[in-house]
């Protein structure tokens, strides 16, 4: 890989880092912990989570209708969902091991936390257990994507692509046949790099 663009993945990551911490200086302002991988804010700020909690009925009063006509169409996208986590967890169970590819932790992908918020309503909660379901899935199946594509074809598109994966900058450039051939092997087996 060039050097240049090796120091300017570090300096991504370097700012990814620093991102994560201003967003645990940000926790810290929010007043909670985890206890027992549960989310615990202090008492007075969970009283006031409970007073701005918009009650059932009155948050089904003051939706729009389109949003309550669109409901089933939204919801009604569960079964694809369903059938791709059913096809992409089976595919990544028989494949990966017959690669020696890592199998993708599906863990490290969804996290339901949201669900543990006090200001919200048993609507709103579903509504974040679905969002949080539908995102993580893609983000697992992007990661057993982009570990097979390392696999198979580790290679930089000639044009420019949007929303890479953490895996494509480490792999070879457009028309670099030396360093395609060259690096094949090592990239099938370095599966710790990764640009998060």
């Amino acid at each position: 890989m060039n050097q240049r663009i090796a120091e300017l993945i570090e300096r991504v990551r370097d700012l990814q880092d620093e991102l994560e911490t201003e967003f645990a200086a940000r926790r810290a302002e929010l007043r909670f912990h985890f206890e027992n991988r549960r989310v615990r804010f202090e008492r007075d700020v969970l009283r006031r989570h409970r007073q701005l909690k918009t009650g059932l009925l009155r948050y089904l009063i003051d939706a729009r209708l389109s949003h309550l006509l669109s409901a089933p169409v939204i919801y009604g996208m569960i079964v694809p969902l369903l059938a791709l986590d059913i096809c992409i967890s089976f595919y990544q169970m028989v494949c990966f091991p017959i690669y020696g590819i890592p199998k993708v932790r599906r863990e490290d992908y969804f996290s339901y936390d949201r669900e543990q918020l006090p200001y919200l309503n048993l609507i709103e909660k579903l509504n974040c257990g679905y969002c949080t379901y539908g995102n993580g899935l893609i983000a697992y199946m992007r990661e057993i994507v982009a570990r097979t594509e390392q696999y198979w074809c580790p290679i930089k598109h000639a044009r420019r692509v949007a929303g890479v994966h953490g895996r494509y900058a480490n792999y070879v450039d457009y028309g670099d046949a030396e360093a395609y051939h060259a690096e094949l092997e090592k990239l099938r087996k370095d599966w710790q790099t990764r640009q998060e």
